[in-house]
């Protein structure tokens, strides 16, 4: 991040609204201080999620980019980001899901892709499965998923001739404790609209009945990146979605 530069662009946006760096300060809940640092450029003193607030304030956006070994970082999340994907597609087939992944949409302004757009013709229940590698932005996750859940129907019937009964979703994460403790800390936030977790996701995906919505943590060395912590999860107890014998006892 080149901290000049975003200083200098505070500054330009604030300037751009006619706000003194005690209005933006007010609009950010932070010290004028505060603003001053950010745009002289110190922004090692200071945590991300003050410069959100700060972007958020100007209707812009603060983004990171990690650069390492010539991009490969992007190039790795992506695999891991396929392999999970892959490993439930694998399961929705099992219980008799048919599905179509990366749907793309943009209906009026709105745009996005629905990571796995799930169909169960028998009930004619219809799910939005939406796969992180890392749970980053709780808020925004959660918004982007009501948008999805609000569009998926249209979407589903346009597009695939699917007409839904019922809509639910589900978040599917690696079984991490990171992603674990994420989950759990902001748990009135997602336990709201995604109540249920992996084993419970479980038996509504074999016998789909109403709506629901869900979180699943994903185990399995194709999930996890390495057997050896996958086999550390099972024996802790955690749900192996990559074997299909190993689900048929639970």
């Amino acid at each position: 991040m080149d901290d000049v530069r975003v200083g200098r662009f505070v500054r330009f946006a604030r300037r751009r609204r006619r706000w003194r760096q005690a209005d933006l300060a007010g609009q950010s809940g932070l010290s004028q201080s505060t603003i001053s640092l950010i745009e002289r450029g110190h922004l090692d003193r200071l945590p991300l999620r003050t410069l959100r607030r700060v972007f958020t304030s100007l209707d812009a956006a603060a983004v990171v980019d990690v650069l390492w070994r010539g991009g490969a970082v992007d190039r790795l999340l992506d695999e891991r980001h396929a392999a999970v994907v892959e490993t439930f597609c694998r399961w929705l087939a099992t219980f008799g899901w048919v599905f179509e992944v990366e749907v793309s949409y943009s209906v009026y302004g709105e745009r996005g892709s629905i990571d796995i757009l799930a169909w169960h013709p028998p009930s004619r229940s219809l799910v939005v499965i939406e796969v992180k590698t890392e749970l980053a932005a709780i808020e925004a996750t959660m918004r982007k998923l009501d948008e999805k859940l609000r569009l998926a129907p249209a979407i589903a019937n346009d597009r695939f001739k699917w007409t839904a009964a019922t809509v639910s979703v589900v978040l599917v994460l690696p079984d991490v404790s990171t992603a674990r403790r994420r989950t759990g800390t902001h748990e009135l936030t997602i336990g709201s609209k995604l109540p249920l977790r992996t084993a419970a996701v479980r038996r509504w995906l074999r016998a789909p009945i109403g709506s629901t919505g869900g979180v699943v943590f994903l185990s399995g060395s194709r999930a996890r990146g390495t057997g050896r912590a996958a086999g550390a999860n099972e024996r802790a107890g955690g749900h192996d979605w990559t074997s299909p014998s190993a689900q048929r006892g639970s």
